[in-house]
């Protein structure tokens, strides 16, 4: 994520499939990007939830410039 600190009130945490949806890839995907440490997540009991600020950083990150 960025250095800025976020209200935790104000953060909108994402479902590892809403994260998958807007990825366009697979629930596992996403839980491998989990585990690796390249995606923060926030585990809730037995479930994990992304913080949009998170996929949105994963997001730049992951930019490909083809020229």
């Amino acid at each position: 994520m960025n250095d800025q600190v976020t209200p935790l009130g104000t953060v909108k945490f994402l479902k590892v499939s809403e994260v998958a949806a807007t990825l366009r890839v697979s629930r596992m995907s996403v839980y491998r990007l989990i585990h690796s440490g390249d995606l923060e997540a926030v585990r809730f009991g037995r479930n994990f939830r992304v913080p949009e600020p998170a996929m949105n950083a994963y997001l730049r990150g992951a930019y490909y410039n083809a020229s």
